[in-house]
């Protein structure tokens, strides 16, 4: 050990010049593998040209159109609270840190060798040796794994937006429903109200001696009903908020506040366009599509992994001055001289078959995801041709319960009552007329949800909110 000690004391301006070399091999060779890379990254901005902005998310173009400002807040707590969503948005960030860990080059490695027994040379004996090597991947071969990292990068990011689409429009759903229970307990409650009334009447006929006590147990049968009818509603209103306090993360009694209903799309539907713009920015065909291109660049990975790779090294050996009398009376020419030499080399990529096992492996899985986004296409058109279908027939249900069965109702109640208090109809019409009511502005209320339920499907299929229609002109 006093040996080295003393050789490395000797050679020290030796020692410093390799670990320059080292240095510059480290510092300059990650520079030599991602230049390219950098280049089509980063390409030179012309003068007066401003930097693109990063594209919104779909799920957050949808949100940005809501105008009901409690629905586009519980939409936002969604996105930023869900524990799934937020456990893709972590895996999306560590498959963004593997790009920078593969398109480095290999760490060099130095080596150390203390001769114990140290040879002998001409000039010396041989004491310490270190070596410094570097590998060098056969060119291309570190931009196809950054490429494709990239690309599976770009495949989790779109697990991420497709999740987060697929959450909102659940969400909207069930925020949907509870307008419905909302609208739907309100229309109970009021028709409890009447049958209050009508019992009082009928009391007060069965009191005069103009009506049956049989009509005054019918109506109060009715309102036992209706007070069940109630309770079922606000059971069903407890289920809906436990499941959309769920997606947002919070205890399932927080309350959820309901803004009005915004107003409904008015356009007129066109597939053509709805299927452009879903399969321009579903986040499933991006993802596909990556994964597609993250494949397709395995499969050259694997074919440039028939080249060899390089090695490059430097040898600096420390050699001490003969001390044997022939070397001291006759010392020779370079006496204790180190040695210094340089090493190369590449490797021989041999085993084939797992070559072939790697392409087919990477072939598979392009495959997989070529399916995958004919699947998605598959399910983009089958939704928009019943959702599209859909829209106009709830539409014309809307306008015959407004135009014709609600006045009608109304009317045919409003008849029966007044003859019920001329004593020529009974209890059992008055009570059909009031069902028929309550069935038609339940079903009102029904059909109004269900577009709405049908529009926000909808803007989950194209990824993107309707109103965009509106304001390019397409749709009026």
């Amino acid at each position: 050990m006093k040996v080295i000690f003393r050789t490395f004391r000797k050679k020290y301006s030796a020692i410093r010049t390799l670990c320059a070399f080292a240095l510059a091999i480290t510092s300059a060779a990650p520079q030599w593998t991602a230049a390219d890379e950098i280049a089509k990254a980063d390409p030179p901005v012309a003068p007066g040209a401003q930097a693109q902005e990063t594209p919104v998310a779909p799920s957050e173009r949808i949100a940005m159109a809501i105008e009901d400002s409690d629905l586009q807040r519980l939409v936002r707590e969604v996105i930023e609270r869900n524990p799934r969503l937020a456990s893709l948005r972590a895996e999306a960030a560590a498959a963004a840190q593997k790009a920078p860990q593969v398109k480095s080059l290999p760490d060099p490695t130095v080596s150390l060798t203390w001769f114990v027994m140290s040879p002998q040379t001409r000039v010396g004996p041989q004491d310490v040796t270190i070596s410094l090597a570097q590998r060098f991947p056969w060119f291309g071969k570190l931009d196809l794994e950054e490429q494709a990292a990239v690309f599976d990068a770009t495949a989790a990011q779109a697990r991420v937006e497709a999740l987060s689409l697929e959450l909102v429009t659940r969400a909207r759903t069930l925020y949907r429903e509870l307008h419905y229970l909302r609208a739907e307990g309100a229309v109970v409650s009021e028709d409890r109200e009447t049958l209050d009334r009508f019992e009082e009447l009928s009391r007060a006929r069965y009191a005069a001696g103009t009506g049956l006590g049989q009509a005054v147990i019918k109506i109060q049968a009715e309102i036992t009903r209706a007070d069940s009818r109630l309770l079922g509603i606000e059971d069903r209103r407890v289920e809906v908020e436990s499941a959309v306090n769920r997606l947002r993360d919070v205890r399932a009694s927080t309350p959820i506040r309901l803004g009005t209903q915004s107003r409904a799309f008015t356009g007129n539907p066109g597939i053509e366009n709805f299927r452009a713009r879903a399969i321009a920015g579903r986040p499933e065909i991006v993802g596909a599509n990556a994964a597609i291109n993250a494949s397709a660049a395995r499969i050259d990975i694997y074919s440039k992994k028939r080249s060899p790779d390089v090695f490059v090294g430097l040898t600096y050996g420390f050699v001490g001055k003969r001390d044997d009398d022939a070397g001291r009376l006759n010392p020779p020419q370079g006496n204790g001289d180190d040695i210094l030499g340089l090493t190369g080399g590449m490797t021989i990529p041999l085993w084939s078959e797992s070559l072939r096992a790697g392409e087919e492996e990477a072939a598979q899985y392009k495959l997989a995801a070529e399916e995958r986004r004919r699947a998605v296409i598959a399910d983009i058109e089958g939704a928009l041709g019943d959702l599209v279908r859909r829209i106009p027939l709830l539409r014309d249900q809307i306008a015959l319960f407004e135009r014709v069965l609600i006045p009608q109702a109304e009317e045919s109640l409003t008849s029966v009552e007044n003859a019920y208090a001329t004593g020529t109809a009974d209890a059992l019409d008055l009570l059909d007329a009031e069902r028929t009511l309550l069935e038609v502005r339940l079903g009102l209320e029904r059909v109004r949800t269900d577009l709405a339920v049908v529009l926000a499907r909808l803007e989950g299929t194209i990824a993107g909110p309707l109103v965009q229609d509106i304001m390019n002109g397409s749709e009026s």
